[in-house]
């Protein structure tokens, strides 16, 4: 097994390291201050990502993108999470996967303008009452002739205010299962502007500020046929074949923050001296450095080995919601132990690390829970053994 990276992917890395460090981190005071990130800004830096080839580089190469194999797209998601959230997702935008989904002519309306960097998109699952249990959504959609009718609430959406569309997902009707009756799922093409939907400014979040959520709602809101992502009632075949390795972005992109979390500790560790020493030779802190890079280590294996299954056809549920539990798990602890050793000057905003320990919290909370990875994994154990 070889561990090394190729040429390309070393290129990859410290391309985007440079334009993460030289262009992003430069404006992260200000979007974290305001909690705002002005289009003037956005347009800026989409210009400069684009010129450095950064833009959509999840897109395969046919529709404009760098054609990227998982494990390079990984890496290259690594370093982009370094950076605030809302900078480094708004400003070297990452097209969603579900819209490789659609038919040519969705392509052309939808997912070409998104690779242009002309707008944005934002996907529309969760609910006040839907949140792990998305089987449990009320918000649902009827036909009615050549139309659909959405009516419904969502909520936390990410940066809808900004999207030019969303793709909604909604209840359609039901079906007998083994464990009982369920809600089908289909997706839908709903464009920012049409009557009946309506984005309103959603909640203000300790996490990833600069990057909103919105609450959507849909009052008798009327689409056409044409609109259906997939097909009917097959939406969460579309989500769980296009949206699986979004948990290995978030895996990705926390051992991006922990690595600079780390960064730091080591450096305030062989600089800081107390009792008339380094603070790194005393033990207390010292350990902490080692379990710190052991657990970043071992979340940076287990995300490479998920990316790698993944390109092989051979990945499972389990492998990435390992990755996911181990990365943001990692984070968290990482974050917070580079306070501890940094002391009462970890949490002034002089430094990035009462950041990432803020935007540490939500990870383990979207893109399922790590109870809900917790679930996967262990679901996954027991089955070989009829459980």
């Amino acid at each position: 097994m070889d561990f090394a990276l190729s040429d390309e992917q070393r290129m990859i890395v410290e391309t985007t390291r440079a334009f993460v460090e030289t262009e992003l981190y430069p404006h992260e005071a200000l979007v974290e201050r305001t909690g705002h990130l002005p289009m003037e800004l956005i347009r800026e830096l989409q210009a400069k990502a684009m010129a450095a080839g950064l833009y959509a580089a999840n897109m395969p190469e046919e529709v404009g993108g760098a054609g990227l194999d998982t494990l390079s797209w990984l890496l290259y998601e690594r370093e982009l999470g370094r950076a605030n959230y809302a900078l480094h997702w708004t400003c070297v935008a990452r097209p969603s996967n579900i819209l490789l989904a659609g038919t040519p002519e969705q392509r052309e309306r939808y997912l070409m303008p998104c690779i242009r960097g002309e707008t944005w998109d934002c996907l529309a699952m969760t609910e006040p009452g839907a949140g792990s249990d998305l089987r449990g959504m009320q918000a649902s959609a009827r036909p009615d002739g050549a139309d659909w009718v959405l009516n419904g609430t969502k909520h936390f959406i990410s940066h809808a205010d900004i999207a030019g569309f969303t793709i909604a997902f909604m209840a359609t009707g039901e079906e007998d299962t083994p464990r009982g009756r369920k809600k089908k799922i289909t997706a839908f093409f709903v464009d920012k502007g049409t009557p009946g939907f309506t984005v309103r400014e959603g909640y203000r979040n300790v996490s990833h500020r600069g990057y909103s959520n919105a609450i959507l709602e849909f009052d008798d809101c009327r689409v056409p046929a044409d609109n259906v992502l997939g097909e009917v009632h097959r939406g969460f075949e579309v989500a769980n074949t296009w949206l699986g390795a979004t948990r290995l972005q978030v895996a990705a992109t926390s051992l991006g923050r922990a690595d600079r979390a780390l960064g730091h500790a080591l450096a305030w560790a062989a600089e800081r001296r107390q009792f008339g020493q380094q603070i790194g030779k005393f033990q207390g802190v010292s350990f902490k450095l080692a379990d710190m890079a052991l657990e970043l280590r071992a979340a940076e294996l287990l995300t490479w080995q998920a990316g790698w299954k993944f390109d092989e056809g051979t990945v499972t549920e389990a492998d990435m919601a390992m990755a996911k539990l181990k990365a943001t798990e990692a984070l968290a602890m990482i974050a917070d132990e580079a306070i501890q050793i940094h002391g009462g000057m970890g949490l002034m905003d002089e430094l990035p690390l009462e950041r990432i320990w803020r935007d540490a919290r939500v990870e383990r909370i979207w893109e399922g829970t790590s109870e809900i990875q917790r679930h996967i994994i262990s679901r996954e154990l027991l089955r070989p053994q009829g459980g």
